[in-house]
């Protein structure tokens, strides 16, 4: 359980697993941003590969550990942890490739957004169901995987959409069989890394440095509006309810 890595023909895999639905403790974020920053400056590694074992790819933070964690040090610590690890993804020094399966919701819009690359099963799922829990955030990453109206809409109704959907819009690279989807992510990051990796580099640095938008102060803006609701009780609210309803 937790994080694990491997490195082979210049890719380097990260693999997500925190059983049952890869919900990352504060640890958890602050681990795999680290990871993925490490692996990006090392030399043998040419592209990074973003998958995760289990029923989805990742159900954002532990609201569970949230609730059960007296003041305030695990709320903060779960959007600093959030924060560090889409910052990494982002930031990292070789190409990202994200690889979806079952459902990507919350954090996982922050890391997939921020991939460059995004291969999913045709099974998987994408949503912020911040709304409903109180919360705000990784709309700033949503928007680079929907239009805009499309986004405002999957937020304000906490609505999912769906790999193809995706493919449509461009965002999703591939759609395929979730058996087949670990070969797909690493069939593309070998290929990505039998390139110069002084061009490859040079690349990622490059695109990041024309961004539209600046996604590390765009995430940050909307996380005072996660603490703002926070101080005005809806917060805890929203988290209780959903823990009330997870143990029910």
């Amino acid at each position: 359980m937790g994080l694990s890595h491997t490195i082979d023909e210049g890719v380097a895999e990260v693999v997500v697993d925190y059983p049952p639905v890869n919900a990352l403790p504060v640890a958890g974020w602050f681990e795999l941003a680290d990871t993925v920053r490490r692996l990006g400056e090392r030399s043998a590694v040419n592209a990074l590969v973003l998958r995760a074992e289990g029923r989805g790819f990742n159900a954002g933070v532990d609201i569970k550990e949230m609730q059960a964690t007296e003041g305030f040090d695990a709320l903060v610590g779960a959007n600093r942890g959030c924060y560090a690890a889409f910052a990494a993804v982002y930031e990292c020094a070789v190409p990202v490739i994200a690889a979806v399966q079952g459902f990507c919701l919350g954090g996982g819009i922050g890391l997939v957004g921020n991939a460059d690359i995004i291969v999913a099963s045709d099974d998987a799922t994408f949503g912020l169901p911040e709304v409903d829990r109180g919360a705000l955030g990784a709309a700033t990453h949503l928007a680079r995987l929907v239009p805009q109206h499309r986004m405002r809409a999957m937020v304000y109704l906490a609505e999912t959409v769906t790999s193809q959907e995706l493919m449509h819009y461009g965002s999703v690279l591939k759609v395929v069989e979730r058996e087949k989807l670990r070969d797909t992510a690493c069939e593309i990051a070998r290929a990505i890394a039998a390139k110069s990796p002084t061009v490859i580099r040079a690349a990622k640095e490059s695109l990041n440095g024309i961004d539209p938008i600046d996604v590390k102060r765009s995430y940050r803006f909307e996380q005072g509006f996660t603490f703002e609701l926070n101080l005005a009780g809806e917060g805890d609210r929203a988290r209780d309810a959903f823990v009330q309803k997870s143990d029910g």
